[in-house]
């Protein structure tokens, strides 16, 4: 996958042997942490010095007696004052998936709810199974200490993304609107913000309806400025950015805006066989374009952008922000719909009348084009020295893998128990562990090893 001279990038990277004990030399040295060895409990393959522990299991009961949902997906880890990790965890479930959800098969534990704190109570038929459930960790003891639900009444929770001043924004990944199946009571699309405390309690759900309503995968703040970008899971989507009128407070409002490339209105970024090609490596000047969420929200923020100059993108889903790049998957895009991994350099002047004369740069990371190398790219993570750690969602087996930011790619790791996809990737904020869910599993996963040589 790569030549020898690619190994030790920044001394980080580990030589280690061969499953069958031989020294692999010159182009057969394996790059990343090595080639992965079989898991005897058949749950996750991993190189050789690393280990992983179950810490969370679909339908446990947790500390206020509802179960671990199923279907997690995006997550992102944060600092708890008394040195612990406080992890924040999607659940992707529709309202009427009773077996995966809190409440029981019957719903019967959601009488231990406080239901004026579900988001969307379904008419006491299918309250809403999505939402956030809420971690607390031990990185020193690797301890699971405490888990709940944090977030009731939503819909299809993908993915989302931290926010500097300690929250966790989650996205609802679908457009249902209220009536739907005869029992939704609200309009769902939004997103919602949850506290990183391990407090125990439920977060009142307030939908920031000023950041649109659309398919929300997920979402990536700039440090600095507060601004939050958001990606869409369509195949005809848009890329979006949130100015809010004050940063951190993002329910007093601001202006959304979608992402164009200057001089090349209504680009379409996929790279099918029917649109022009992007070469990986191109740089494009970016310019935002205001969109106005109309008074009765329809599905068609991202056609009304597109007529007005916007970028399309295919199927945008899992984004971060690190080292002044806000890094986004499309997973079906490329020649041969296997993925593409794009970066956004914000301006200096992000959001501010100087950016026209200095404006933000949009990149074609990587484009594999190569199901054996990335596989339909997914949620995404940047390590603590550089790397992207990427989730796939592709068939018939789910890896976890690793891009260096020369574009590198290696396998890190495999999931061993069944093809479901890996989801939420992301590291605690000592740099110890990873967490990660196998998403069909209904398993929670916190790797640790040798990250450093």
């Amino acid at each position: 996958m790569a030549s020898s001279t690619a190994l030790g990038f920044a001394g980080l990277h580990r030589l280690i042997e061969s499953r069958a004990g031989a020294t692999p030399t010159g182009d057969d040295i394996p790059f990343g942490f090595g080639v992965l060895a079989r898991d005897p409990a058949g749950v996750l393959d991993l190189p050789r010095g690393f280990s992983y522990r179950v810490i969370s299991r679909m339908g446990e009961e947790m500390d206020d007696r509802l179960l671990v949902p199923g279907y997690a997906d995006g997550m992102a880890a944060f600092p708890a004052p008394d040195g612990n990790t406080v992890i924040v965890r999607n659940h992707e479930l529709g309202p009427d998936w009773f077996k995966l959800g809190p409440y029981g098969l019957n719903n019967e534990r959601l009488e231990r709810l406080d239901t004026s704190l579900l988001y969307d109570a379904g008419s006491g038929k299918t309250p809403g199974l999505g939402g956030t459930t809420t971690l607390l960790y031990d990185t020193r003891k690797h301890q699971l200490l405490k888990q709940y639900l944090s977030l009731a009444g939503t819909l299809l929770n993908c993915s989302g993304g931290p926010t500097p001043w300690n929250t966790w924004i989650t996205c609802e990944e679908t457009t249902w609107p209220k009536g739907t199946g005869g029992t939704l009571e609200q309009d769902h699309g939004y997103a919602f913000e949850v506290p990183a405390v391990a407090d125990g309690k439920l977060t009142r759900p307030w939908p920031i309806k000023a950041m649109g309503r659309f398919r929300r995968e997920a979402v990536a703040v700039e440090p600095k400025s507060g601004i939050v970008y958001q990606s869409e899971d369509v195949d005809n989507g848009c890329m979006y950015r949130f100015l809010p009128a004050r940063r951190g407070v993002l329910r007093e409002g601001g202006k959304l805006q979608a992402l164009g490339v200057r001089g090349r209105a209504s680009l379409d970024t996929r790279n099918w066989e029917d649109t022009p090609a992007i070469p990986v490596g191109t740089r494009l000047d970016v310019s935002w374009i205001d969109v106005e969420e109309v008074e009765s929200p329809r599905d068609d923020l991202r056609l009304r952008a597109f007529a007005g100059g916007a970028s399309r993108f295919c199927r945008a889903e899992g984004m971060w922000y690190g080292r002044d790049w806000v890094y986004f998957a499309c997973t079906s895009g490329g020649m041969n719909a296997r993925g593409q991994i794009w970066r956004y350099r914000p301006s200096p002047m992000e959001g501010l009348p100087g950016e026209l004369d200095a404006p933000g740069v949009l990149e074609l990371f990587i484009e594999p084009n190569d199901a054996g190398l990335i596989d339909n790219a997914d949620n995404l993570t940047l390590a603590p020295w550089g790397d992207l750690i990427v989730c796939e969602d592709g068939t018939p087996e789910q890896f976890l893998v690793g891009v260096t930011p020369q574009g590198k790619i290696y396998k890190f790791a495999r999931n061993a128990k069944d093809g479901s996809e890996f989801a939420g990737a992301t590291f605690s904020p000592d740099g110890s562990t990873l967490f990660v869910n196998l998403q069909e599993a209904g398993l929670t996963l916190a790797i640790t090893g040798p990250w450093k040589a």
